[in-house]
C-alpha cells in the first residue's frame, strides 16, 4: 500500500473521537387531551423540557408531574402527533425563554416565539441573548424597597383615589364587559405622556379571541404605545398548556427589564382563565381536586406569580416590576374562590361595578370597595394636595344620595354636598382609551373640588370642564402646565395662576 495513503488513514483515525454519549430515554405509555405519561425517566427534573420523537418529527413537552414510576408531561407542540411507544428524551434544561429588548413592539407566544408574521426576533448568527426561566423565585424582603414612585394611569378616579406605584400589584376586578381591559390599556397608553425612566409594558392575553388580541395590538399601534409594549398571546385556539404558561412568560420578560435596573409593568388579562387552565391540566394528571374542583395549590400558583412583582433596592439596580392582574367575577360575586385568593395576594383592587357602568359612569369604579394599600405614598405632592378630600366627599355623596330618596326637604348644607357630589361624579367620567396627562388630571380635580364647576347643569359639566382645560392649555402653558408637569407640586404661585385663569375664563364665557 502507498505510504501516503497509510499516513492519510492514520491522520484520519487519529482525528476520530470515540466518546460515549449518555442519554436518558423513556417511552410514552399514555396520551390524551394534551397530556402524556412516560416511563423510564428516573432522573428528570420538575419543569424540565423534554423532547418527544414522533413519526412527524420532534414535539416538545414539560415534565410536570413526578410520580414514582411515571412522569406526567404537558405537551407544548402538536399533541395529535404523539402516540404510545414514542421515545422521550430529557434535555437537561429547565423551561425558559430568550429575552431581549428586540421583543419590544412584537407579539409572541408563551415560549417567546413571534406570532405577528413579522419574521424572527433573533437571528441564529448573533450571540444568544439572555434566557430567563418561566418560573422564578421572587425576591425576598431585604432586596426590596418601599413603593413610592407613581404609575400614572391617566384615569382621574384611579390616580386620585386608588393610586398605583411602581412595584405594586393592583388587581382589576369586575364582571365581563365592565371595562377591565380598557383600564389596563389606558395605563399602557398613558406611559407615552410620562417623563423620566420609561416604563416597558407587557400585555398578556390569556384565552382571548385572536380578533380581540389583534384589535388591542392595533389600538396600541395607533396610540403610539407599541414602541414600548410587548404582547404575549395565548389565544382561545391554543392548548391549555399555553394559557397556563402565558402569565409566567410575561413575568419572566418583565423580570429581564427589572433586573437590568429598568421599570416594567405586566398586565395579566385574565387570571380567571389561567386558573381554569391549571385546573384542567391538574385534573387530567389526576391531582386531587379541592374547592370548586381547583387543585390545592392554586393559591400558591398565583401568589408565586404575583410576588415576582417588586421594587428592588438600589444595591440591585433599583428596577421595578408592576403587576395589574385582571379577574372576571360572575354576577359581582367577589367572595368566590379565585377572586378572594387574588384579592388577598395583591396590594389593593379596583372594583368595576356593572350598575355604575349601566348608569353611564365610565370608568365604572366603585370607590367604596376599591382600595390601594400603598395609598398616598405613591402619589405626587400635587395630586395628594387636590385629591385629599375627594374620596371623603364622594363617600358622603353616596350616603346622602341613598338618604335623599326618603327625604322630602333638605337643608342647604346637604343640598350643597349633593350638588357637589353630582359635579365630581361628572368630572371623574372619562372616555375609553382617552388617558389624560398628569397635569390635566390635577387641574380637572382642582376645578371640581374648589367649586369652580358648582352650579353648572349636570349635562354641561363635562363640556365646561373640557372648555376650561382647553383654555388653560392655550393661554397658560408656561405659567401653569409646564411648572406643574416639571415640579409635580401645586405651589402657591401656580394656584394663584389657576385662580386667575378661571376668573378670566368665566369673564370671557359669560
Amino acid at each position: 500500500m502507498n505510504d501516503s495513503i497509510v499516513e492519510k488513514l492514520k491522520r484520519e483515525i487519529a482525528g476520530v473521537s470515540v466518546g460515549v454519549k449518555q442519554e436518558v430515554v423513556g417511552r410514552i405509555v399514555e396520551i390524551g387531551d394534551g397530556i402524556a405519561k412516560a416511563s423510564g425517566l428516573p432522573l428528570v427534573k420538575s419543569q424540565e423540557m423534554l423532547s418527544i420523537e414522533t413519526s412527524k418529527g420532534i414535539v416538545s413537552g414539560i415534565a410536570f408531574n413526578l410520580e414514582e414510576d411515571l412522569v406526567g408531561i404537558i405537551i407544548l407542540g402538536e399533541a395529535l402527533h404523539v402516540k404510545e411507544g414514542d421515545l422521550v428524551k430529557t434535555t437537561g434544561t429547565i423551561l425558559s425563554l430568550r429575552v431581549s429588548e428586540k421583543m419590544i413592539g412584537r407579539v409572541v407566544n408563551p415560549l417567546g416565539e413571534p406570532v405577528d408574521g413579522r419574521g424572527p426576533i433573533f437571528s441564529d448568527a448573533e450571540k444568544p441573548e439572555e434566557r430567563r426561566p418561566l418560573d422564578f423565585l421572587a425576591p425576598g424582603v431585604l432586596p426590596r424597597k418601599s413603593v413610592s414612585v407613581p404609575v400614572h394611569t391617566g384615569i382621574k378616579s384611579i390616580d386620585a383615589m386608588i393610586p398605583i406605584g411602581r412595584g405594586q400589584r393592583e388587581l382589576i376586578i369586575g364582571d365581563r364587559q365592565t371595562g377591565k381591559t380598557a383600564i389596563a390599556l389606558d395605563a399602557i397608553i398613558n406611559q407615552k405622556h410620562e417623563a423620566g425612566k420609561k416604563l416597558i409594558c407587557i400585555y398578556v392575553a390569556i384565552g382571548q379571541r385572536e380578533s380581540k388580541v389583534a384589535r388591542i395590538v392595533e389600538q396600541l399601534r395607533q396610540a403610539g404605545a407599541l414602541e414600548y409594549t410587548i404582547v404575549v398571546s395565548a389565544p382561545t385556539s391554543s392548548p391549555a398548556a399555553f394559557w397556563y404558561l402565558a402569565p409566567m412568560a410575561g413575568a419572566a420578560i418583565g423580570e429581564y427589564f427589572m433586573y437590568k435596573g429598568g421599570d416594567a409593568m405586566v398586565v395579566f388579562d385574565d387570571l380567571s382563565k389561567h386558573a381554569t387552565a391549571y385546573r384542567q391540566i391538574s385534573l387530567l394528571l389526576r391531582r386531587p381536586p379541592g374547592r370548586e374542583a381547583y387543585p390545592g395549590d392554586i393559591f400558591y400558583l398565583h401568589s408565586r406569580l404575583l410576588e415576582r412583582s417588586a421594587r428592588l433596592s438600589d444595591a440591585l439596580g433599583g428596577g421595578s416590576l408592576t403587576a395589574l392582574p385582571i379577574i372576571e367575577t360572575q354576577l359581582g360575586d367577589v367572595s368566590a374562590y379565585i377572586p378572594t385568593n387574588v384579592i388577598s395576594i395583591t396590594d389593593g383592587q379596583i372594583y368595576l361595578q356593572p350598575e355604575l357602568f349601566n348608569q353611564g359612569i365610565r370608568p365604572a369604579v366603585n370607590v367604596g370597595i376599591s382600595v390601594s394599600r400603598v395609598g398616598s405614598s405613591a402619589q405626587t405632592k400635587a395630586m395628594k394636595k387636590v385629591a385629599g378630600t375627594l374620596r371623603l366627599e364622594m363617600a358622603q355623596f353616596r350616603e346622602l344620595q341613598a338618604f335623599v330618596q326618603f327625604a322630602s326637604d333638605l337643608d342647604a348644607g346637604t343640598r350643597a354636598r349633593i350638588s357637589r357630589g353630582i359635579v365630581l361624579t361628572e368630572v371623574l367620567k372619562q372616555g375609553e382609551l382617552m388617558p389624560l396627562p398628569f397635569e390635566m388630571e390635577v387641574l380637572s380635580i382642582y376645578f371640581g373640588i374648589k367649586g369652580h364647576l358648582d352650579g353648572t347643569p349636570k349635562e354641561k359639566v363635562g363640556e365646561t370642564l373640557s372648555a376650561m382645560l382647553d383654555y388653560v392649555k392655550k393661554m397658560h402653558e408656561n405659567d401653569i402646565l409646564k411648572p406643574l408637569r416639571e415640579t409635580k407640586e401645586l405651589k402657591d404661585e401656580i394656584v394663584k395662576a389657576i385662580e386667575a385663569a378661571v376668573a378670566s375664563f368665566k369673564a370671557t364665557n359669560k
